[in-house]
Formats: structure tokens, C-alpha cells, sequence
């Protein structure tokens, strides 16, 4: 089993990303998929979560508005698009697989907002 995310990098604020996160090694359309991120020194956190068929989505307050989740199960990937980014945004992003009992993470990738 493998996630991998992709997509990281460095932007200013104001500027946008897309996080790709691909899946191996399970049946990527029967779980539901996640981003989290941790900054350094906090604890990590749930930011967007997309169901199954991704016909439900949830976001957290600290990014509803400017951030998207959407997948592709035809390309066992799922995506963050995030606009609008800000220096609080700065964070390991890490995409998580759940189907109970199993769940998954990826290594993560780093998003820096800096001027």
C-alpha cells in the first residue's frame, strides 16, 4: 500500500497549489480520503475529507472558501487545490486513506507561504 502526495513547494501569499495524492496497492475507490496537516509545533489537523464517490465533502473553518478537495478514482488520485494561501497555511500536508479497520497515510509534502 502507498500514498504519495505531490505538489508541495514554495508560494507567496495570495498564490495558489494543487496537492496530488496517488494511491497504490488497495481499492482506492472504496475509502474515503483525506487531507491533514501538521505545522511545526502543533498538533495535526484535518482539513478537507471527500467521501467514496465524492459526493460529500468537508472542509475546516480555517479553509472553507479557498481550499477544494476532488478525486479521480479512475486515477486512484485524490487533490487539494488551494487558493488563496496564506503564511498560516505553512504545514506538512498528508493525504489519509480510511476504509475501517484500515487506514493509510502518505509521507507528506511540505507547503511553505512566504513573501
Amino acid at each position: 500500500v502507498q500514498l504519495v502526495e505531490s505538489g508541495g513547494g514554495l508560494v507567496q501569499p495570495g498564490g495558489s497549489l494543487r496537492l496530488a495524492c496517488l494511491g497504490s496497492g488497495f481499492t482506492f475507490s472504496s475509502f474515503t480520503m483525506s487531507w491533514h496537516r501538521q505545522a511545526p509545533g502543533k498538533a495535526r489537523q484535518l482539513v478537507a475529507s471527500i467521501s467514496s464517490g465524492g459526493g460529500n465533502t468537508n472542509f475546516a473553518d480555517s479553509v472553507k472558501g479557498r481550499f477544494t478537495i476532488s478525486r479521480d478514482n479512475t486515477q486512484n488520485t485524490v487533490y487539494l487545490q488551494m487558493n488563496s494561501l496564506k503564511p498560516e497555511d505553512t504545514a506538512v500536508y498528508f493525504c489519509k486513506a480510511i476504509f475501517l479497520p484500515n487506514v493509510y497515510w502518505g509521507q507528506g509534502t511540505q507547503v511553505t507561504v512566504s513573501s
